[in-house]
Formats: C-alpha cells, sequence, structure tokens
C-alpha cells in the first residue's frame, strides 16, 4: 500500500466553519495515525469573492485547533499557468474541444428543458465541430466525456457508485475567459500533490465522476473516495448559524476548548464502540475511514457543553492562566487561583462562563442585583451585616483557608443564635452582589479579610440609601 497522502482544500470566499474543520480533522487523522503526509491547499481561484480575513481565519483556526500539516500551504490562484499547461494537453490530445456555444443560448436551451420536464444537458454539438469558428465568440474549453458505459468507483462510506455516462455531458474545464473551473483544478492539484485519499463532505458526491473522467484522461491514478454525509440539525434540516454552524474561532470567543470541539467532531459520524471521550492520541489510535458513518449526524449543543465541561474541569492553574488573557481578565494572585479556580470550574461549562465568575469574584466595583436587593433589604441582615463586619475587624489573624473562613462564619452565628445558612444570602449580597457563583468561604479566603469587610461596607452603604 502507497504512502496515505491526504488533504484539505477549503475555499475562502466564507470563514472555516465545523462541518469543514470535521472533513480536515478526518483527514488529518488518517494521514497521522498511518505515518502519511497531511496537506492543505487553498482554492482560492474565485478572486472576486475571495476573502483575506477568511483566509487567515482558516490558517488560526488549524493553529487554534492544533492541527500541523505537511510542507507550505498550497495557493490555486498561484497556479494558473499550470493549469493552463494541462487544458492545452488535452486540446492537443483530442481529449478537449473548443466550444462557441454563447452563455444566452445555453440558458435559453436550459429554460425550454425545464418547461418540459426534463433534465437539460448539453448536446455535444461542437464536439466533433470542424469548421471555421464564429466571429466574435470567446469559446469554453470542454472536456470529451465517454458517452456510452458506466463511471463506476468504490466509497468508503457509501459502497459502490455507478453513474451512466448518458447522464454526463461535455461539461467545461475551462471558461472562456480562460480561468479553469473547480473540477479540473481540484484533479490536477490532488494528482500532483499525490493526494491518494480524498474524504469530503458527500455534497461533493456529484462532482466524483466528472473528476475521474479527468483523472482518465490524464493517465492519473485515481484515489481513493470518501464522501461523509453532512451534519445536520437536531430536526433533521441543514445546519444554520442559529444551530451551530458558526465559524471555527467564533467556537474559541464563545470559551470552547480546542480539544473539546475536537472530540465533539469526531463523534458526528465515527465512533469506536461506546467510547464518548476521546484524546488525540485515542483518536489517531482508533480512527478508521471506513468505519465512518453512511448516515447524517445530528448537531447536540448540550453535548458540546458536556465535554467542555469535562476538559475544562481537567486543566490546572497554569493552564488556565494562558488562556485568560484572550477574554480579557486579569490572572490572580497564587492563592486566588488555588482556591478559587477548582470552585469556578465547577461552575463551568465554557471559559466564557469562567471568567464571567471570575470577574464577579474578583471585581473591585461590585454590581447589585436589585432583585436580590430587595430580599436582603431589612433591618435583620443589615444588623448581621453590621455585626459580622465588627467581627471580622476585631480578629487577631484573618481567615488564611477555606476551612478558616467557615469556622468564623459558624462561630459568628452561633454568637449571634442564628443558623449560617440564613446568614449566606445578606453575605452573599454583599461580596458578590449576585446569587450563585462560588461559595461563600472559598471566596472569603481568596479574598481575603480586608477586601470582605470592605464589600460589606460597601454593601450596607447601598442597602442604607435604598432603605431610605
Amino acid at each position: 500500500m502507497s504512502k496515505i497522502v491526504t488533504r484539505f482544500a477549503p475555499s475562502p470566499t466564507g470563514y472555516l466553519h465545523i462541518g469543514g474543520l470535521r472533513t480536515a480533522l478526518f483527514n488529518y487523522l488518517y494521514a497521522r495515525a498511518n505515518g502519511g503526509k497531511f496537506l492543505l491547499r487553498i482554492e482560492d481561484t474565485d478572486l472576486a469573492r475571495n476573502s483575506i480575513d477568511a483566509k487567515e481565519a482558516i490558517l488560526q483556526a488549524f493553529a487554534w485547533v492544533g492541527m500541523d500539516y505537511d510542507g507550505e500551504v498550497v495557493y490555486q490562484s498561484q497556479r494558473f499557468s499550470l493549469y493552463q499547461e494541462y487544458i492545452d494537453r488535452l486540446l492537443k490530445e483530442g481529449k478537449a474541444y473548443y466550444c462557441y456555444m454563447q452563455k444566452e443560448e445555453l440558458d435559453k436551451n436550459r429554460k425550454e428543458a425545464e418547461a418540459k420536464g426534463q433534465v437539460w444537458k448539453y448536446d455535444n454539438r461542437y464536439r466533433d465541430f470542424t469548421d471555421t469558428p464564429p466571429a466574435g465568440v470567446k469559446p469554453v474549453v470542454r472536456i470529451k466525456a465517454p458517452t456510452e458505459g458506466e463511471i463506476c468507483f468504490l466509497d468508503g462510506v457509501k459502497g459502490e457508485i455507478r453513474i451512466a455516462a448518458k447522464e454526463l455531458d461535455d461539461f467545461i474545464i475551462a471558461r472562456s475567459d480562460g480561468t479553469p473551473t473547480y473540477n479540473f483544478v481540484v484533479t490536477i492539484d490532488d494528482a500532483l500533490m499525490g493526494v491518494t485519499d480524498v474524504i469530503r463532505g458527500d455534497d461533493h458526491l456529484s462532482n466524483t465522476p466528472k473528476q475521474i473522467i479527468l483523472y482518465q484522461a490524464l493517465s492519473f491514478v485515481i484515489p481513493r473516495f470518501y464522501h461523509v454525509p453532512m451534519i445536520l440539525n437536531p430536526q433533521g434540516q441543514k445546519l444554520s448559524k442559529r444551530d451551530g454552524a458558526m465559524s471555527v474561532m467564533e467556537y474559541k470567543t464563545l470559551g470552547f476548548l480546542p480539544q473539546a470541539l475536537l472530540n465533539f467532531l469526531v463523534r458526528l459520524g465515527w465512533s469506536h464502540k461506546d467510547q464518548e471521550i476521546f484524546s488525540m492520541q485515542e483518536m489517531l489510535d482508533f480512527f478508521n475511514p471506513n468505519s465512518l458513518n453512511s448516515a447524517p449526524s445530528a448537531y447536540n449543543k448540550e453535548k458540546l457543553l458536556w465535554l467542555n465541561a469535562h476538559y475544562l474541569h481537567k486543566l490546572d492553574c497554569k493552564q488556565i492562566n494562558t488562556l485568560l488573557p484572550f477574554y480579557g481578565a486579569e490572572i490572580p494572585n497564587q492563592r486566588a487561583q488555588e482556591i478559587l479556580y477548582p470552585e469556578i470550574k465547577e461552575r463551568s461549562k465554557t471559559l466564557l462562563e469562567f471568567v464571567e465568575i471570575l470577574k464577579t469574584c474578583l471585581t473591585s466595583v461590585v454590581t447589585y442585583d436589585e432583585k436580590m436587593l430587595q430580599k436582603v433589604k431589612n433591618e435583620e441582615n443589615i444588623h448581621l451585616l453590621k455585626e459580622f463586619m465588627i467581627y471580622l475587624q476585631s480578629l487577631k489573624t484573618p481567615f488564611e483557608n477555606v476551612q478558616e473562613a467557615e469556622q468564623e462564619i459558624a462561630t459568628f452565628a452561633d454568637f449571634q443564635g442564628i443558623k449560617a445558612k440564613s446568614f449566606f444570602m445578606s453575605l452573599r449580597f454583599a461580596l458578590l452582589g449576585s446569587p450563585g457563583g462560588v461559595g461563600i468561604a472559598p471566596l472569603m479566603s481568596a479574598l481575603g479579610a480586608e477586601v470582605v469587610i470592605e464589600r460589606i461596607k460597601q454593601a450596607l452603604e447601598i442597602l442604607s440609601k435604598s432603605d431610605s
């Protein structure tokens, strides 16, 4: 078996979405697991619609998820002269020809066929044309497709595919302005780059017979094909942005970890026994394109969040600190990290949620929730907060760990003749300004006595203003 070479070939007319990243992942795993090559090609021949930002986003996405590729990135826009060489070769060998049929006539014939309920296809009128070409017409170049028999290939996902030659026409390989068409450049590039296996979405299935015709016309080795069903939304429809069809880098912005996203994507169309969580090494160990599912996969946001929470909980302080600047969060002191990070991780499914809770804990200006303020605002709670502040000020050795903070709350509650839990809401309001968040004792320990006292003072001012 020859060395496996796969490729990912996105078009930079839009940002890389997760469906594209899944395709790239499948190609990457197959090549890397077998000691082969994984290539990256940017299909930027549509000069009018190309986006520089989209090109950059593709490379950024690869860097973010940690998927490397072999060699330099290949840009189709830099290979037009190469494509022209092969067009000239096919014309010279009589395997392609100039077609002078104008677009207006093509459109008219197509509409007439559609009106009759017929499938239109080009009638090959210039296939064997030897007369004088019509003046002033810039011709396209068409390939001479077979007129009888079948185009057959074995798809690694869908099985044997057979297309009757009569269903195909002499399709265009170069437009009237000389630019080559998609199927032509893909075939040339895959062949010259030595691609042995093409794993792509099944929306490309209809392109494969045309590409095989070109492989045969140019005496190129035909690669193995795997056409993967699309990712659908939970209702079985095409995935929209609302369902999750965002650009890959938007997932980073929303606080998802690359290892969670890759784990999520690899399970959309592939499985290994009942395993749900895969490290990259496990993906490499187990992945095989021949075990890709032939049925479409459904996007499940809750599962993605569950996976993200799993990987988030495994991050240590150092790993989290490298991620915080992207989300505009400052790195707290060592004590706050050790106490708060485990607490916040347990309450977060995304890095964005983690950062929001962390900022709430460490903010210099507490924002007070109006509904909570109304619940807390009474003489008893104000009295308890005042007494607790005095109690903290009297401590000779302020709490240095979570256990000491818990003990001080319990001691104060006993002294006041109340249950500690009955005091938690007003204390949480004073420290955080809102319900939820981390535990009170860990927060007090992380903030330190001075900050806790200052926050209680601020809360008492808010409560007294609200009360007047």
